[in-house]
């Protein structure tokens, strides 16, 4: 199991550190989007700060993963970040949708593999001060 973890740990690192750093640098130039999926991209564009709010985070987290420092802190704020993914690629863009498949189950190992990390998370007596 601990080998699994770091492969799958080292793989969504590297693909977030990748589309981080092709988005901040413009390395790739992404295919136009068609019908819903154009809309969708450009209200994300129109709001201006979304998109690099997800990319700095997405650095930060691949980041973690890659140095196995902080990691479920970073399969934890991932999470909604990998489910966004795959169900925009389940609803409007099913090409993209075996990489989104990986990056969400991905996290959902990640989270599952760390879970002994969570338990305060889940307890309904605990106190902030």
């Amino acid at each position: 199991m601990k080998i699994a973890v770091i492969i799958v740990r080292t793989l969504l690192g590297l693909l977030f550190l990748f589309a981080s750093v092709a988005y901040f640098f413009d390395l790739v130039t992404p295919p136009e989007p068609e019908g819903a999926l154009r809309e969708f991209n450009e209200g994300l564009a129109a709001a201006g700060y979304l998109l690099p709010l997800v990319k700095t985070v997405e650095l930060l987290c691949a980041l973690a993963f890659l140095s196995g420092r902080f990691a479920p802190l970073a399969a934890v704020v991932l999470f909604p970040v990998s489910l966004n993914i795959f169900l925009v690629h389940l609803f409007l863009d099913p090409a993209g949708l075996p990489v989104a498949a990986f990056v969400l189950g991905g996290n959902a190992f990640l989270g599952f593999a760390c879970r002994a990390h969570y338990r305060g998370l889940w307890s309904a007596n605990t106190r902030l001060s």
